[in-house]
């Protein structure tokens, strides 16, 4: 199973900035991220598009009809 840990790269040692795995060895792979490298932020519409965007249905609710499903039973 692979799991992502986050650590920092100090003078030759690493620092977990989170949980530490519980393991006595294992093969890892390193990815470095350039010094200064912005992370992502959260993602917004414009400005311009403020006040003018319109909600027109439940995005959650399902596309077809219940009755349509019935046919699945």
């Amino acid at each position: 199973m692979l799991k992502g840990y986050e650590v920092v790269y100090e003078k030759g040692r690493l620092k977990w900035l989170d949980e530490q795995p519980n393991i006595e060895s294992a093969r890892v792979i390193v990815t470095v991220l350039a010094e200064g490298c912005v992370e992502p932020g959260r993602r917004a519409p414009p400005a311009s598009l403020a006040g003018k965007a319109e909600i027109l249905g439940d995005i959650v609710a399902p596309l077809v009809d219940e009755a349509d499903w019935e046919c699945l039973k």
